[in-house]
């Protein structure tokens, strides 16, 4: 019975949003996968939001809001594709380029954040900025094309986005539930003064939180710029857009993360959140809809959060 209360409990939500995606797809008279282009684009779209949701969920637990995730997949995946390009390097390079990049620019963000010792909003914000102006500094503002070299478009295919997605669960999972710095990490969770007290030392372990995060946005941007064919600059913060799809899946698997590993939960939350937006795709919602109807996904999944132990409670009457 515990096994089969975890199991339901892991499982409830994703089953829930395919059944409600494809009875809504299947009114409208369209098959939500038809093809192969159909699944690339799940896939995709699963690969895009799970790295963000891992990347914006190590600082944010630790009460580290970076507005500055955005902007490392920006910078990471421009200069990534500017040497590839002038060396006329394959997608694997370029991937392994920006991961590089992202890790670098993810220290820079840590090594400023414990340095000026000023809110981890404010330094994200200003870092954000920073990294937007020199990214459109590199490009002249007119970002990069992929359009006269097609090898790094090639990287689109199922198997390879399922390796990345893979490698992204294997890397949380390993380091934040197998090493001393994930021990770390969650003692500075339940406690920060209490283990700061018994010699954690928070610095580096904040450090190296911001590396990591680099790691996963680097991997982003990567995917987000070779199945685009392009990457568009952003300036005022524009870069700051791509985390707020992270925010459903996070709290989704933060609830599936009671019956399993939190990091399988927020796949799973990622899972859910790219068969919603693949919906849209198969049912040409316009913009502004998905995000009116994700907006109040989000906030009626909040409500429940907050008021599941009344609705118990009531279920029990």
């Amino acid at each position: 019975m515990k096994i089969g209360k975890k199991l339901a409990g892991t499982l409830a939500i994703p089953v829930l949003v395919l059944a409600v995606c494809l009875l809504i797809s299947g009114t409208k008279g369209i098959l939500l996968f038809d093809s192969q282009l159909s699944w690339i684009t799940f896939i995709r779209a699963a690969a895009n939001v799970v790295l963000v949701t891992f990347a914006l969920s190590i600082n944010l637990n630790s009460g580290r809001f970076d507005f500055s995730i955005g902007s490392v997949a920006l910078l990471s995946s421009v200069i990534s594709s500017m040497i590839a390009t002038k060396l006329n390097l394959s997608a694997v390079w370029m991937l392994a380029l920006s991961v590089l990049f992202g890790a670098l620019l993810g220290l820079i963000s840590g090594l400023v954040y414990v340095s000026v010792k000023l809110p981890p909003i404010i330094v994200s914000l200003a870092v954000a900025l920073f990294y937007e102006g020199f990214a459109f500094t590199l490009t002249g503002g007119h970002g990069v094309s992929f359009a006269n070299n097609a090898s790094l478009l090639g990287f689109g295919t199922i198997p390879n986005y399922l390796l990345v997605i893979a490698s992204s669960l294997a890397l949380m999972v390993i380091v934040y539930d197998h090493t001393k710095f994930g021990y770390e990490y969650k003692a500075l969770l339940s406690g920060q003064k209490v283990a700061v007290n018994t010699g954690i030392k928070e610095v580096p372990n904040a450090v190296l939180c911001y590396v990591i995060a680099g790691i996963l946005m680097g991997a982003q941007g990567f995917i987000s710029a070779t199945s685009n064919g392009a990457i568009t600059m952003a300036l005022n913060f524009g870069s700051i857009s791509p985390m707020f799809m992270a925010f459903l899946p996070m709290f989704i698997g933060g609830f599936i993360g009671r019956f399993t590993n939190d990091k399988l939960g927020y796949l799973l939350g990622a899972i859910s959140s790219a068969l919603i937006s693949l919906t849209y795709v198969r049912l040409n919602v316009s913009s502004s809809a998905q995000q009116i109807i994700s907006a109040v996904l989000m906030v009626s999944f909040l409500i429940y959060l907050n008021n599941e132990g009344k609705l118990k409670q009531l279920l029990k009457r």
